[in-house]
Parts: structure tokens; C-alpha cells; sequence
């Protein structure tokens, strides 16, 4: 019996050897099967939530832009020469005045300029950026929309709103002094969301980092001095952070939207777009609906400074930022007409004369080929 033993060893060695690897082959390859079909639906998943790099083909519908920058990016790209000229010559009238403006087509990068980036006094147009940055807290969690704010004696501005009637103590939603700042220029509202930010010298290095180096906030609103400061440019480009998906989540774009669109200011940058299409400025009641162009934008005014920045939508789909600033003497009616004659010439080269959108309904007389009167309205 005992010689039996190693001859069987040796004839089923090989066969069981054999049978070993050949089961665990199978499981190896059931195993990979199986994770692999497991995972397959998280692998594609990740492909469409992965963070998309800012100017990537995949971050942008080239379908929907064909010609145009993707989205991600401002990038200036040919200057409209001609309107930079015309610009400085309505400047160059009045020595006196300080103006800056600039204007970027989204889609092309045609851009124009007049001393854009020049810093000069903020007044309530500081607020757009305020709003930048508020949603952006808003987007890293450190702000909720309903969250409340609670004004201090410190935060009580004068002037423009009505949240300073309410008695210290009161609790405003955030989304409340947000709104409140941009449509009817709130400075409580203001400094609400400046302290709440974490005050001047936060939000200062804030700007710097979004670049904007012009844009500076050395008091509290209203600065009727005038020491808190931005340029034309960076107005301009706050906007396009926004729009061209550079900044913000799609929900928190929405909301700076809704929230801009609120604005009830539209004597600057929108009537001087409603003079360049020929539009009746004398009446109160018109707009820029019936031209196909739609505007959200925020003024500024205290007197010996006034500015206005604003996104425009044109009739062939394409937007534009535009941001202008003046400063001069007090209430000098020249400061605003120098605002609204700059938007107009702008304005005749976003939607030439001949074009459908620029004869809405009823045909109406050209407007002037001169250049734009001074004269107040």
C-alpha cells in the first residue's frame, strides 16, 4: 500500500496544479467584472463633475459661441479705435472733467478704452464689487441666502435706502441688504454686507486678489469725499468675472443677475444707449426693450463724481460690459451728459443704424450724426 502512495502523487500533481490556476483564474476575472461594472457608473460620473479648467474647450458650448472666447476668460482681444477716439474727443471738450470709460464685447473681445483704468471716486458704483464678493461667500458656504444680519450703530448709513429708519438691533436677511444695496443704493444695506465680509481691509485684499486694483474701500457709505475708489475697467470686469463663468456658480450668477436687475437707476449708462439708437430720452417712461438690448447695471452718484457700469445684451445675442466714470465740479450737469454721450457713441456701434433692432415698430428719424449735445435735459 505504501508504494501505492507515490505513484499517485506523481500522476496528479500536474492535473491538480493545473485546475488550481484555472480556478483562480475565473475568480480574478469575475472579481475584475464585477468591480469594474460597479464602478463604471461612478468613472462617468466623475468625468462630469470633474473641475473644469477656466478656458477649456470643455468649459464652454462652442455649438453656441462658434467665433467667440470661451467662457471662463475675458481676453480683450482688437480695440474698436475709432470709439476710444471718440471718447477722448467728447473728454477733451471739457478740461476740467475727469472721464474714464471702457467697453468689451464678451463674445469677440473688440474692446474701447479711455484712460480705463484711472481711479477715481467710487461712490455707489463700489457696490457691484461688494456683490461680487458677497456671492462668492455665499458660494464657499460662508454665507447662507436667508442668513441675518444684524445692523450695529456702526453700519447705519445716511442718504440713499431705508434700512437706516429701522431701529439698531433690526435683522435683515442677506439677501435682503444685497437686493436693498443694488436697487435703491442702500448704504446701511452697504455697510451691512462690508462688515459682514469681514470689513475694509478684508474686502480691499479681496479686490486685489479678483483684480482689481482700482477698486479700494477706505470708509463707510455714504463717502461723500469721495475716498473710496475704482476705475472704469474694474467695474467692467467685475461684470465679466460673472458673466463669462470666471466667478460664481451657475445658481449664484442667477442671483447676481436677479439681483442687478433690480436696479432703479437708469438715467446714465441705459439712456445714453437710448439716445445712441435714436430712442425719445425726453420720455420717462422709455427703454431699450423695443432695440432688443436689455441692461443691468449700477450707478453712482455724489455730486463731484459720478459712474455708472452695467452688462448689455444685444439684439444678435452677443453682451457687452461697459463701465464710465466722470468726476468734476459739484452737480455739474456736464459730468452726466459726458457719461450718457460716451454710452451713445457706444451704443451706435453695438447696433448699427439700418439694422432691424435699431428701428423698433413704428419708423422714427434717424439719430443725429453730429456728436451728441451737452446741453442738460
Amino acid at each position: 500500500m505504501s508504494s501505492l502512495r507515490p505513484a499517485r502523487s506523481g500522476s496528479w500533481g500536474p492535473l491538480r496544479l493545473l485546475l488550481r490556476l484555472l480556478v483562480m483564474g475565473i475568480g480574478l476575472g469575475l472579481i475584475s467584472g464585477t468591480a469594474l461594472k460597479l464602478l463604471a457608473p461612478r468613472l462617468a460620473q466623475g468625468s462630469i463633475n470633474a473641475p473644469r479648467i477656466t478656458g477649456s474647450p470643455a468649459s464652454q458650448p462652442l455649438q453656441a459661441l462658434p467665433r467667440g472666447i470661451p467662457l471662463g476668460r475675458i481676453e480683450p482681444h482688437r480695440e474698436l479705435t475709432g470709439l476710444s477716439r471718440r471718447w477722448a474727443a467728447l473728454a477733451a471738450a471739457h478740461k476740467d472733467l475727469k472721464a474714464s470709460g471702457y467697453l468689451l464685447v464678451l463674445d469677440d473681445g473688440r474692446f474701447a478704452q479711455l484712460q480705463s483704468e484711472l481711479p477715481l471716486p467710487a461712490a455707489s458704483s463700489i457696490k457691484t464689487p461688494i456683490l461680487l464678493a458677497a456671492l462668492e461667500d455665499l458660494d464657499a458656504g460662508r454665507l447662507r441666502w436667508d442668513q441675518p444680519l444684524t445692523m450695529t450703530k456702526e453700519v447705519v448709513g445716511a442718504g440713499a435706502g431705508w434700512m437706516a429708519n429701522k431701529p439698531v438691533g433690526t435683522r435683515f436677511p442677506f439677501h435682503e441688504a444685497a437686493t436693498e444695496m443694488i436697487r435703491v443704493s442702500d448704504n446701511t444695506a452697504t455697510n451691512l454686507l462690508i462688515k459682514r465680509l469681514g470689513g475694509k481691509t478684508a474686502l480691499n485684499a479681496r479686490f486685489q486678489a479678483l483684480g482689481l486694483p482700482g477698486t479700494v474701500i477706505n470708509n463707510w457709505l455714504p463717502d461723500l469725499e469721495g475716498t473710496n475708489t475704482t476705475s472704469a475697467h474694474d467695474l467692467a470686469r467685475t461684470i465679466a468675472l460673472v458673466d463669462t463663468g470666471e466667478k460664481l456658480s451657475p445658481r449664484a450668477r442667477d442671483l447676481f443677475r436677479q439681483v442687478m436687475g433690480t436696479s432703479r437707476t437708469n438715467t446714465l449708462l441705459p439712456l445714453g444707449l437710448l439716445q445712441g439708437l435714436g430712442g425719445d430720452s425726453a420720455d420717462p417712461d422709455a427703454d431699450l426693450m423695443p432695440y432688443g438690448v436689455t441692461v443691468l447695471n449700477k450707478t453712482g452718484d455724489i455730486g463731484i463724481a459720478y459712474a455708472d457700469g452695467g452688462l448689455i445684451e444685444l439684439p444678435n445675442g452677443q453682451r457687452a460690459v461697459a463701465a464710465f466714470m466722470v468726476k468734476g465740479p459739484f452737480n455739474d450737469p456736464r459730468s452726466t451728459d459726458l457719461i450718457r454721450a460716451m454710452a451713445a457713441e457706444a451704443a451706435k456701434l453695438l447696433v448699427p443704424r439700418g439694422s432691424a433692432a435699431a428701428q423698433p415698430g413704428t419708423p422714427s428719424a434717424p439719430p443725429s450724426a453730429t456728436t451728441p449735445s451737452f446741453d442738460r435735459r
